[in-house]
């Protein structure tokens, strides 16, 4: 699906605290704190407006000093889902409402991505949600299970998530060894490598926390796969190319640092 939307909103959730990354959120990147770069990538968007909603009156606080509009929510919600949901409440966005969830630790998120991804949903009202994938070319990428993979059925629409490798190329895959298995070609139509951003309507993410854990998603740990077992519809919008890397290592921090000063 291609084309402009009427109006959506961008909501970006930022939470402090990091295991691997302390802080993250105001972290310095080439001179500005993580989540205020991200929010200007997200303000070249088409969105009529991009918020913040951080977990500590600290992030709100940056935020608000760059201008940006930030809220400040509660600090129990177990996943950015939840936060959103609040933050419509907050918002008093109507229940039709479009939202973008742009993750807090993507900088180099493409504006014309958040486009599509909301394009996409608008156009499709037999589904609850969208997100993103795109064409993998690398075998490495396809064995990876943090790379997390994707497979639509013919409208569009997905049919599972998975860490693993999906869909199995049953005969490539026999004649692999463990010396050339991750320099293989990959199998055509090439596997699609899901990209984490997704579009709601504001009424189905408000009950989206009320809605029991699937075992599958406990398994995978991927909480989209909610959706898909209680029967909601998602479409992908298919990019010609990956997106540019995120943030949730100290060597990821150092790669985007240095992607961004030579920009």
């Amino acid at each position: 699906m291609n084309g402009q939307t009427s109006d959506f909103t961008v909501l970006i959730p930022a939470r402090l605290s990091s295991s691997r990354l302390p802080n993250k959120p105001l972290t310095d990147l080439a001179g500005l704190p993580m989540v205020v770069r991200v929010a200007q990538r997200a303000r070249q968007s088409q969105a009529s407006r991009c918020v913040v909603a951080a977990d500590d009156i600290r992030i709100v606080q940056v935020c608000e000093a760059h201008g940006i509009p930030a809220l400040l929510t509660r600090t129990d919600h177990v996943s950015g889902s939840d936060r959103l949901a609040e933050a419509c409440g907050l918002l008093g966005l109507p229940e039709g409402a479009l939202v973008v969830n742009v993750q807090g630790d993507e900088p180099l998120i493409e504006p014309e991505l958040i486009n599509a991804v909301a394009a996409e949903l608008q156009g499709r009202p037999d589904c609850v949600m969208s997100t993103a994938a795109h064409a993998m070319d690398q075998m490495a990428d396809f064995l990876n299970p943090n790379v997390v993979k994707v497979v639509l059925d013919k409208a569009g629409t997905a049919l599972y998530f998975s860490r693993a490798p999906i869909a199995w190329w049953r005969d490539g895959m026999a004649a692999l060894d463990a010396t050339t298995a991750h320099t293989a070609a990959l199998p055509s139509p090439a596997p699609l490598r899901h990209i984490g951003i997704y579009g709601y309507r504001a009424g189905f993410l408000q009950q989206f926390p009320n809605f029991e854990a699937a075992p599958l998603e406990n398994t995978e740990s991927l909480e989209q796969l909610r959706v898909l077992w209680h029967g909601g519809r998602i479409a992908v919008h298919i990019t010609a190319s990956a997106p540019g890397p995120g943030v949730d290592t100290p060597q990821d921090l150092e790669r985007v640092r240095a992607l961004l000063l030579r920009s």
